[in-house]
């Protein structure tokens, strides 16, 4: 989808949600206009490692939140632009296309049940950067060392959804591998990281018909 601004603070949204602004205030506020569910990341500064995430549906002419206020974390360089040498989580609008997991799917995502046998490539030499690859441990056409092995990942890879940044196009060296996914209690190589709980709710409220994006920001 690219990077794009939703010009809309969850202050806005929170008024509306609660009957102080007129129900059509969210929707003159700007959410992407052909997205009826978006996941907001808000962190206090570009610097901070923790944010908040609220989930919201397009609701007749307004926005209501369906989960969160939830604490979650980001990247240990914290919001900005994302390349494969810091842990910025990237700034941005981005679609959520699909989902992963070590776990049966939840979701009406696209879902692959991941094993040790799946990758995420994160070799910038690699045609297959930034994108799923599924092959056996010491037979990848990639290096796997610069890899991701999804099944080998431990519980924070339980469940997730794939955050499409740099992916189309992609451009090599501009980051890869980020997700929401469970949190294992400390900041991220760059991905989103939120309960179990919240995830496994939002990967059962997600909907592909819906259009939804995740807009994170500081």
């Amino acid at each position: 989808m690219g990077q794009r601004s939703l010009g809309v603070t969850l202050a806005a949204a929170a008024l509306v949600a609660s009957g102080v602004a007129p129900a059509g205030a969210a929707a003159q506020a700007s959410f992407p206009a052909d997205a009826d569910q978006v996941v907001t990341v808000v962190a206090d500064s570009p610097s901070a490692t923790t944010a908040t995430l609220t989930a919201w549906e397009r609701d007749g002419g307004g926005w209501v939140p369906v989960r969160g206020p939830v604490a979650v974390f980001v990247g240990k360089d914290g919001i900005g632009q994302a390349s494969e040498t810091t842990s910025h989580t990237p700034a941005g609008t981005w679609s959520l296309t699909e989902a992963f997991g070590i776990q049966p799917a939840v979701t009406r995502l696209p879902y692959r049940q991941v094993t040790t046998s799946d990758w995420w490539v994160s070799d910038v030499r690699s045609p297959h950067y930034n994108t799923h690859f599924s092959c056996a441990p010491g037979t990848c056409p990639f290096d796997e060392a610069a890899g991701e092995n999804l099944g080998k990942a431990g519980p924070v890879y339980n469940q997730a959804v794939v955050i499409d940044y740099n992916r189309r196009p992609v451009v090599p060296g501009a980051g890869s591998a980020f997700f929401l996914h469970v949190t294992g209690g400390r900041p991220t190589a760059g991905c989103v990281a939120i309960p179990a709980a919240d995830l496994d709710a939002i990967l059962r409220w997600l909907d592909p018909a819906r259009r939804p994006v995740i807009e994170i920001s500081a």
